[in-house]
């Protein structure tokens, strides 16, 4: 019934002109208890029984899906451009982590103790608010400029770029935070997910890139596809395991492993298409509307959390928003790069629902903060396509752009009609 209703409304989606991941996300939504479960408890019961193990059959199907989308969007990077680009992505990155970071942190210290939970400390509940209003969502990001046909654009790879890092440093900044709210901090906390980051980073470029490499190329000269596909996931699935154990999270490892498989050229990465289409048809979809199943949006009917959670937005969309945009003017990027960056990094989904289901966990969170904070995940993540696609209308396609898209056998978002060098 899910993948039914993602499917539908994702055609349906399309047809409005907005990306499918918008239907996938609503179609969770509508079958989960924000309408089905207050308009028919019983059929939502019936449909969804309230055990733990069937949430974890979907999860767990769910995982699949997200490690393969992120590691897809990691092949889709243009390795060269970013070893040439790394210091633009940083400066649009950074602005749009520590503007949003401010202002959710200062907002957290001044709202009334009665949203804090019974035993939370307002520091730690501050901090995750924080969090929350700072990072980006790379699956939802991939996801969008996957329908909308961005994500060889040099503005998409940009925002890949810059959404990663942000990822990074949110995961980051949640170990952190989790460890104030139980332990008290200490230093090891801070250092060992540094150190493990490095030596994640160092291992796959001196040894897993030439490995992948060739693991790829000996995969490719079969006849047939079966070989290909089950090395590039087996290989998608090695990374995102290592990461996990590690405590950087699968994501992380996925979209290393999905860089590395990328790496080995473009002919490769044409040879996983019927991977990737069962991916982006399928398993994608799916992950999203389990994402909406979780979501109650009934609690929003009190006019306190709707007040705060219209606050909350307010501020979320604009401090992300100004802080990316200001990153890419101080990169010297035109006016309409920097609204596309904004707009596609204002894209909040999985990411920070994850972290309010871990405050909400560790007792930081309330149902009313939750659900605020889920509100903003789905609102960032259906307005940033729109604006998305409106600020790229804008750019012209570039020769870079047009070799890169032909290589990776994408058509173009717009004509090819006015080019520039």
């Amino acid at each position: 019934m899910l993948l039914l209703a993602a499917a539908l409304l994702g055609k349906l989606a399309a047809r409005l002109s907005f990306p499918a991941i918008v239907g996938e996300l609503l179609a969770g939504v509508l079958l989960g208890p924000s309408l089905l479960g207050g308009v028919a408890p019983a059929a939502f019961r019936w449909l969804f029984p309230p055990t733990v193990e069937q949430f974890h059959l979907l999860d767990a199907v769910g995982q699949v899906g997200l490690v393969l989308l992120v590691a897809f969007t990691g092949a889709s990077l243009d390795l060269r451009m970013i070893r040439r680009r790394h210091q633009t992505a940083l400066r649009v990155s950074l602005p749009g982590l520590l503007i949003p970071l401010a202002l959710g942190v200062t907002v957290g210290l001044l709202l009334p103790r009665s949203l804090l939970s019974e035993h939370g400390q307002r520091p730690a509940f501050a901090l995750f608010l924080g969090i929350a209003m700072a990072v980006s969502a790379i699956p939802v990001i991939a996801k969008t400029l996957m329908d909308l046909r961005m994500i060889h654009r040099n503005v998409g790879q940009l925002i890949l770029m810059a959404g990663t890092v942000d990822d990074l440093l949110g995961w980051l900044g949640l170990s952190v935070v989790t460890a104030v709210a139980t332990t008290g901090l200490r230093a090891s906390d801070l250092v060992l997910p540094i150190a493990y980051l490095a030596a994640v980073v160092l291992v796959a470029v001196f040894v897993g890139r030439p490995l992948v490499g060739r693991v790829m190329r000996v995969a490719s000269r079969s006849a047939g596809q079966g070989p290909v596909l089950v090395s590039a996931t087996i290989l998608i699935l090695l990374c995102a395991a290592a990461t996990q154990a590690l405590h950087l999270e699968a994501i992380f490892g996925a979209l290393i492993g999905g860089m590395l498989i990328g790496s080995a050229g473009p002919e490769v990465v044409r040879r996983l298409a019927p991977l990737r289409l069962l991916v982006t048809a399928v398993l994608a979809p799916l992950f999203f509307a389990t994402a909406g199943l979780r979501m109650d949006l009934t609690l929003l009917a009190k006019p306190l959390v709707l007040g705060i959670a219209t606050l909350l937005l307010v501020i979320a969309i604009v401090g992300k928003f100004s802080g990316a945009f200001l990153g890419a003017w101080l990169s010297g990027l035109n006016r309409w790069e920097a609204v596309a960056l904004g707009a596609g990094m204002n894209a909040r989904g999985v990411m920070e629902v994850v972290i309010a289901m871990v405050g909400v966990q560790l007792g930081v969170l309330t149902t009313t903060m939750y659900t605020t904070i889920v509100l903003i995940a789905i609102v960032t993540s259906l307005m940033s396509p729109p604006l998305l696609r409106f600020g790229m209308s804008r750019l012209q396609i570039t020769a870079d752009e047009e070799m890169r898209l032909r290589a990776y056998d994408e058509p173009a978002e717009a004509p090819p009609a006015a080019t520039r060098p």
